[in-house]
């Protein structure tokens, strides 16, 4: 099968790590994956023979606007048209993140299936905070999944558009995100630069609100352990500004963005995750693959169906740094046992590649 991957860019984030991890698995299944992405910023190492279509010029101001979407849609349409000239045209379409599915939603393609990454009601409680035109504008976004063939990365997003009907869907169904975990562990074994010696937590997320960094450096200030903590972000000098502020700056170590972050992960004592929202957190999977104990809110959506059996005991509210300060203490002088983790035999890469492959079956 032709699969055509739509996505904003290839900047960094986890989406764009699932779908190019999700690509590498239909390759190897003998299918020919490309990436239509609407700007060319790219952070991740892009597998050789894997082809990426930049969709717009870097300062196209079509693609910028918010409201009228009409001469984007239409740069867009004819940008696949003429790519399915010269290659074929695509069997599957999975369009990801909001300016992307904004657009795509529009052009009509066929068959064309959304991936929905994150919580719908947490990210338009988040924008709503910023005042009505950020609010309006999520809304929007949102509201062009209506009609829509949705796959979504966790039965907890799947539940949630159910219930609120805010968001009216043609079919949804729930897909995990992929995992290679043979990979996972020989990038684990690799040599990197920078990481402690001695023992240490850590961090990954992007430092955005979501990531709720402040609830994290609270809850390191309220530990009994005074164990540093990691953070790979991409902005390292806000992250170590607000560390500071609530008086851990000591207590962080913050080496930015790394391309392969999984031999910092299996150094680790624990991985923490603090955000208010979630999908499906992909590096509570990828530590736990990699022996690595994780302590998390719980948030939606996501921990909850990673995080099962003894695993549970390390969920904590969000909001709480003080829960937290407690779990991060507990789990380094009890952590669970990973020798059987449900969540691992779900997400293995091939099976999720035939998940997706069985849309258009």
């Amino acid at each position: 099968m032709r699969i055509a991957i739509a996505i904003d860019s290839l900047a960094g984030g986890g989406a764009e790590k699932v779908m190019l991890t999700l690509a590498k698995e239909f390759t190897e299944m003998g299918h020919e994956p490309h990436f239509l992405v609407m700007t060319d910023s790219v952070a991740f190492d892009i597998p050789n023979g894997l082809p990426v279509h930049v969709c717009f010029a870097s300062k196209d101001r079509d693609l910028k606007r918010s409201w009228h979407l009409a001469p984007a849609v239409k740069k867009l349409t004819n940008k696949i048209r003429s790519i399915e000239q010269e290659v074929g045209k695509f069997d599957l379409v999975l369009s990801n993140l909001d300016k992307t599915n904004r657009l795509m939603v529009k052009t009509k393609v066929s068959p064309l299936f959304v991936v929905v990454h994150a919580s719908v009601e947490e990210e338009l409680t988040r924008h709503a905070k910023l005042g009505p035109f950020a609010y309006l504008k999520k809304l929007w976004a949102k509201k062009a999944l209506n009609g829509q063939h949705l796959v979504t990365v966790s039965e907890g997003i799947a539940n949630e558009i159910l219930q609120t009907k805010r968001i009216e869907p043609t079919s949804i169904r729930c897909i995990y995100n992929p995992f290679e975990f043979e990979d996972i562990n020989a990038l684990s074994q690799q040599e990197s630069q920078g990481i402690p010696d001695s023992d240490y937590l850590i961090h990954i997320g992007r430092y955005v609100k979501q990531k709720r960094h402040d609830v994290l450096f609270q809850s390191i200030s309220q530990m009994e352990s005074q164990i540093p903590v990691v953070l790979l972000c991409h902005n390292p000098k806000k992250a170590l500004k607000a560390a500071k502020k609530f008086g851990v700056g000591h207590r962080v170590i913050i080496p930015g963005f790394q391309s392969n972050p999984f031999p910092w992960i299996k150094n680790a004592k624990a991985l923490v995750l603090s955000s208010d929202f979630e999908g499906l957190p992909t590096v509570l999977i990828e530590s736990l693959a990699c022996g690595t104990p994780v302590v998390s809110t719980d948030c939606p959506h996501g921990p909850k169906e990673i995080m099962t059996g003894e695993l549970a005991r390390f969920l904590v509210p969000r909001r709480d740094p003080k829960a937290l300060a407690s779990k991060l203490d507990e789990v380094l002088l009890s952590p669970p046992s990973l020798a059987e983790v449900d969540i691992l035999a779900k997400v293995q890469a091939a099976r999720i590649a035939q998940e997706y492959l069985a849309l258009v079956k």
